[in-house]
């Protein structure tokens, strides 16, 4: 076999894992890139201004297990919350859920207020994916029921202001 073809054969055999790792090069860069935008890093949690009146500590406690993470100024981010694009996901999550009902600053509207019982009814808080990664946010149904009947006789008792 001539030289030429030898070498070209080589060449051809040790080209899918060459170009494996290139893309995976590609890949390390595009995520190094990621991680400096600036978007995600700000996880300040701003002054607590008013809370609601708890109808009790376990409802206080329910409550700080399953929702304070994205409904209160008492987030805790945790060491993923710094890697992007998590920490996008994340950052996003918790302004959205602030803005919708928080209970750290319980003096504004809370819009999201009116139609908390029926969220955790049907499941949709806290968020699936929330629960996967942070087990203690799963309530079981007996807990979910005193967290619905709890909130109640808290907003009824602290109801919101404006909205909700």
């Amino acid at each position: 076999m001539p030289p030429a073809t030898q070498a070209n054969e080589v060449e051809a055999r040790q080209s899918p894992p060459h170009q494996i790792r290139r893309v995976l090069w590609i890949l390390l860069a595009v995520f190094a890139s990621m991680q400096l935008i600036p978007y995600g890093h700000d996880h300040s949690n701003p002054p607590i201004t008013g809370q609601p009146a708890w109808d009790s500590a376990t409802t206080r406690a329910l409550v700080g297990t399953a929702c304070f993470d994205c409904h209160s100024n008492q987030t805790n981010w945790y060491w993923y919350t710094n890697i992007a694009p998590f920490s996008w996901l994340v950052q996003r999550d918790v302004q959205a859920g602030r803005a919708s009902l928080n209970f750290s600053e319980w003096n504004r509207p809370q819009d999201g207020a009116g139609d908390v019982a029926g969220t955790i009814r049907d499941r949709s808080m806290p968020p699936w994916f929330y629960s996967a990664i942070h087990w203690s946010a799963k309530l079981s149904p007996s807990e979910e029921a005193q967290l619905i009947a709890g909130l109640q006789r808290t907003f009824q008792a602290s109801p919101p202001i404006g909205g909700g």
